[in-house]
């Protein structure tokens, strides 16, 4: 995965301590409720789409950007599915991230899915019942974004003491 320069900018005085991220993911449909999933170069496991905002950009056109950058799918953002604190992750460098998540599920407008970059292995749409193995991140998200009335899903806040 390539680093925004922004992140390489702020790695250069940061050096390999933690930096909170907010991350976004897209579970995107199309007209015939399949799911767009798209299999990741540096795993080579399938996965919903996501990626880091850029600064100034508001988390819905990162939905929107990720998705035509790494699919070539143009998308319409519908609704906040979830937004959740990861843990911590470290990479083999040393640096150290969190993301904020904020997982949106979108609808698909045009575009013909295919890897549109170095980030994706493969493209492909898929029949929530016939879809390839996933690890728990995207099922969890595929699987919220698929309840229509449900409301956005967040972490309860801890009940401070009086």
């Amino acid at each position: 995965m390539t680093t925004p320069e922004f992140i390489r900018e702020i790695r250069a005085s940061a050096g390999h301590r933690l930096l909170l991220l907010p991350g976004v993911t897209a579970v995107v449909f199309d007209d015939r409720g399949r799911v767009l999933l798209g299999r990741r170069s540096d795993t080579g496991n399938w996965s919903v789409v996501g990626g880091i905002a850029e600064p100034g950009e508001q988390p819905a056109e990162t939905a929107v950007r990720e998705v035509y950058e790494e699919t070539a799918v143009r998308c319409v953002p519908e609704r906040v599915v979830l937004v959740q604190m990861l843990e911590p992750v470290t990479y083999p460098n040393g640096d150290v991230c969190q993301f904020q998540d904020i997982t949106f599920r979108c609808r698909a407008t045009g575009g013909e899915a295919r890897a549109n970059d170095d980030e994706s292995l493969e493209v492909a749409w898929f029949d929530v019942d016939a879809m390839p193995p996933l690890e728990p991140f995207a099922l969890d998200r595929i699987r919220r974004a698929l309840r229509d009335e449900e409301p956005t899903w967040f972490e309860p806040a801890p009940v401070l003491a009086e």
